[in-house]
């Protein structure tokens, strides 16, 4: 029998290129040789049938390229010739108002853009059951292959940090500033505790730039966006209290925003943790014994994938997450009035954010051997469902099937 050929398409070079398209098809490439040629191709040619016809099956994320429209009608073309066409998508196509990007979505359209890719695609893959439950309002043809983790790769096996501080972290990008918010009046009520605990906010970047409106004029100028102007100052806000958690030294030494090493940082409740690569960053995990993962309740989030709990169960951490959406999934709540019981993490109501992130972090202060028990039920939890070597048997057995 001759190999199937795949041809990837990845959306980018960075994170979601590398969870839903490049490693999945890397491991399919290493694992089922025999069975599988792959090639990732960031920009094919539109236009070279030729190119297209030597495929069987070709998988992308949203869309192929950046243009959508033009994509819309490759994908059409790539059925008429009997090509399989996969469209692989991990989050909800329309952000809600909350998002950075809420209103570049909507004025482009792209939300309706990227539903009319997925509606002519052969066949949609996506991260959970609840998404795809959503997706098949208007496609059948849905498959879920979660989010997975290579346990060998060296940024998933750094060595944890002593500490006598129980350590709580935080580990994202620059558009969960409402969910961080959820935090803010829970964290008032801990700084009793500032000497037992240390938060580590993960993935600080002052890059970017701010568009500003000559209201006069109504010319529009771009610039760099300033430190203190950047959503990551607000984290820090949250995280430290407005810096009363910190020593004023500490505090002068963020209001820098220099990357140079402060030599007493890990005696303070508070360290930050300047971003790192898509290759890299989840050696952090290393750094913090708690894992926060809070999320306002929206559509948007409730789509959303639980690799925040899948990679800190790899690395045995505790979680403390919102009960809703992704982390229903798998999390399974260890308090019962107060008593720990059977479970895998601590899940805080949405009417219980005021304090019951404070409530949960105290009760691990006062109990750190559960701090290590839930780790090692969350990692029994995810070690197997999640790992990329399973993951990827059965996206292979998935695309034999479809050439049969």
């Amino acid at each position: 029998m001759s190999k199937i050929k795949v041809l990837v398409v990845p959306s980018d070079r960075t994170g979601v290129g590398k969870f839903r398209s490049v490693d999945p098809h890397v491991f399919l490439q290493n694992l089922y040789g025999d069975d599988f040629h792959v090639d990732i191709i960031y920009e094919p040619s539109y236009d070279d049938i030729n190119f297209w016809s030597q495929y069987q099956i070709v998988s992308f994320h949203r869309s192929i390229g950046p243009d959508f429209e033009r994509a819309h009608g490759l994908i059409q073309m790539l059925n008429s010739l009997g090509i399989i066409t996969i469209a692989d998508i991990d989050d909800y196509w329309m952000p809600g108002k909350e998002h950075p990007i809420h209103d570049i979505i909507k004025f482009n359209k792209i939300n309706e853009k990227i539903i009319a890719n997925l509606k002519v695609a052969t066949y949609v893959t996506t991260t959970t059951e609840i998404f795809a439950n959503e997706i098949r309002k208007f496609h059948k043809n849905v498959f879920v292959f979660p989010n997975a983790i290579n346990p060998n790769e060296p940024q998933f096996k750094e060595p944890t940090l002593e500490s006598d501080r129980l350590r709580i972290g935080w580990l994202g990008g620059s558009s969960h500033l409402h969910d961080i918010q959820l935090l803010d009046q829970s964290f008032g009520k801990i700084i009793n505790l500032k000497d037992k605990i240390q938060f580590v906010l993960c993935g600080f970047d002052t890059r970017g730039s701010v568009t500003e409106i000559n209201q006069q004029t109504g010319e529009h100028k771009k610039r760099d966006i300033l430190p203190h102007e950047t959503v990551w100052a607000q984290y820090e806000k949250i995280f430290t209290q407005n810096h009363s958690l910190i020593s004023e030294d500490y505090k002068k030494y963020l209001l820098k925003y220099t990357q140079e090493s402060y030599p007493n940082q890990y005696d303070e409740s508070y360290v930050r943790v300047w971003t790192q690569p898509v290759t890299s960053y989840a050696k952090n995990y290393s750094k913090f014994d708690v894992s926060l993962a809070p999320i306002k309740n929206t559509m948007f989030n409730r789509m959303k994938s639980q690799l925040k709990v899948i990679e800190a169960g790899f690395y045995k951490k505790a979680v403390i997450a919102s009960d809703l959406g992704p982390y229903t999934i798998d999390l399974k709540h260890c308090l019962n009035h107060g008593n720990f019981v059977d479970g895998n993490a601590m899940l805080v109501d949405e009417n219980r954010n005021h304090s019951d992130w404070a409530k949960f972090i105290k009760k691990l202060v006062d109990n750190p051997n559960m701090v290590k028990d839930m780790g090692e039920r969350l990692y029994e939890t995810v070690k197997d469902t999640y790992d990329l070597n399973v993951v990827t048997k059965n996206r292979a057995e998935f695309y034999k099937s479809l050439i049969k």
